[in-house]
């Protein structure tokens, strides 16, 4: 179904009718529905006509044993090329060389703390 040229009311509202099949292939009322649910029969009334809260919709999806499409609803998006390029910083270009002068002449980890003198 082509999604593009329909309105948002409209998409809601195809969902709620599959919704609906859904639990009616299932043979339960939407009172059964409900209480697996955990919401109100007037919450999945109206998921039903496509006006639901997005955690309305996720419990009664899981009520119904339905939770593994969310992932063909809506696919995990990875990170974008740019978003990538942001998480890595700037890369180092050189060695400072500063590192090779402390190893091993005091016996003292780099990562330790020296203590300033009390003057």
């Amino acid at each position: 179904m082509d999604y593009t040229s329909k309105s948002p009311a409209s998409i809601a509202e195809t969902l709620g009718q599959r919704l609906k099949q859904a639990r009616l292939n299932l043979d339960l009322t939407q009172l059964e529905v409900a209480e697996r649910a955990g919401v109100s029969r007037k919450a999945v009334l109206n998921a039903e006509k496509g006006k639901a809260q997005l955690e309305v919709l996720v419990a009664i999806l899981q009520a119904l044993d339905l939770t593994a499409q969310l992932d063909n609803f809506l696919p995990p998006q990875p990170p974008s090329p740019v978003q990538l390029a942001k998480l890595q910083g700037k890369q180092r270009q050189r060695a400072s060389g500063q590192r090779g002068q402390h190893d091993g002449e005091d016996g003292e980890d780099d990562d330790e703390q020296q203590e300033e003198p009390a003057w």
